[in-house]
Order: structure tokens, then C-alpha cells, then sequence
């Protein structure tokens, strides 16, 4: 029996003439993140990419000057939807859906060790490295730093609270006990990080 395509693991074919260039970038990315997801940084290649996305080498050179920057995009692109900041307005369900989401995905996905070797692998790849400041860590900085201005704004958070310094609390807390795991990266430790934050923890 052939085998449908699009099947995981399998070439897509695809029909002559020249495709629009954010099309063929889409594929790429769909076919680097589901590779990476499916088997891991270990088994993630150029080669394999390119075959399941239908395009050559040459074609991915041109976008990713590595295996590595290739990899950050394709696992983003894969996530990107489940790591979406919501806005409701009420800073402390905002926070802690998105820090929840966040640890669910870690732990409950084959993303958590995708993205510890990523992080492992940048500290001696300058290109992965400045990729996942400026395409992965940077952008959703951002957007958790607006947030929180916002919340600012309405006054549901101190003025004098430095919003960069909180997304270190928060997020670097489940980045460590995901790459240091001598305590668990649960569902009830986002919660109570989120409750530890907004709360405080001094008795003056």
C-alpha cells in the first residue's frame, strides 16, 4: 500500500514549478519541528529536513547557517501556539496559564529535552546562541515584560516592580528545575511560584 503523504517520517512530494518562497519556509519549519519533536536533537539533520520538506540543502543554507539555528526555528515554530501569551486582564490567570502551559509543555512533551539541548548546545554554537536570544528567549521576554507594564498600568502590580527582573523569577525557576532537576517541574509548583510572586513571602 502507498503510503499517504505527509506521513511522519516520509519525503513529501511535491509538484514542479517554483513555490512563493514563505511557503516553502512554512514547510521547512513544519518539517524541522516535527523531526525534532519525533526523535530528538540526536537525529535531527539538514539532510532529514530537506527530505521530508521536499527541498534541497541548498534551499535551507540560504535561511539557516546551521543545523542548530535550523532546529531552534523548527522547535519555536512548533510551539508557538501553546507558549501564546493570553490577555484577559487579570495579571494573576494571565500568569499563571502561561507559566502552567508552559511547565505542561516542558514535562509533558518531548519538548522539555528538545529545549534543554538546545540551551546545552548554544553555550558552544555563537550562531544558535544569538538565534535563541533574539528568535526564542528575546520575542517571548517581551511579550511577558508587556504584560506585566500593562498590569502595571491597571494596578495590579507595585510600580517600583521591575518586570524583567520577574520574568527571571518566574520562568528562569522552571528553566532550572528543568535542566538541575533535584526538584519536580509540576503543575502545582507553577501555580505556587505565580502565588509566591504576586503574594510576596516577607511578613513586614
Amino acid at each position: 500500500m502507498q503510503q499517504a503523504e505527509g506521513t511522519p517520517g516520509t519525503p513529501v512530494r511535491r509538484g514542479r514549478g517554483r513555490r512563493p518562497a514563505d511557503e516553502v519556509r512554512a514547510d521547512i519549519l513544519t518539517a524541522a519541528g516535527a523531526l525534532l519533536l519525533r526523535e530528538g536533537m540526536a537525529a535531527f539533520t539538514i539532510e532529514r529536513v530537506a527530505q521530508e520538506a521536499g527541498v534541497s540543502k541548498t534551499t535551507i543554507h540560504k535561511w539557516w547557517p546551521s543545523r542548530g539555528t535550523l532546529a531552534l526555528d523548527g522547535y519555536f515554530h512548533a510551539v508557538e501556539s501553546t507558549l501564546a501569551f493570553p490577555d484577559t486582564g487579570d495579571i494573576a490567570a494571565d500568569l499563571t496559564a502561561q507559566v502552567r502551559a508552559f511547565v505542561r509543555l516542558l514535562t509533558g512533551t518531548p519538548a522539555g529535552p528538545v529545549i534543554g539541548g538546545l540551551i546545552g548546545r548554544a553555550q558552544t554554537d555563537p550562531d544558535l546562541l544569538a538565534a535563541l536570544l533574539e528568535r526564542y528567549s528575546g520575542p517571548r521576554r517581551e511579550l511577558a515584560v508587556a504584560a506585566m507594564r500593562r498590569a502595571q498600568d491597571r494596578g495590579q502590580l507595585r510600580a517600583d516592580a521591575d518586570p524583567e527582573i520577574l520574568v527571571d523569577q518566574l520562568w528562569g525557576a522552571c528553566y532550572h528545575r528543568l535542566l538541575l532537576p533535584d526538584q519536580p517541574l509540576t503543575d502545582a509548583f507553577a501555580g505556587r511560584l505565580v502565588a509566591n510572586l504576586l503574594h510576596g513571602v516577607g511578613t513586614g
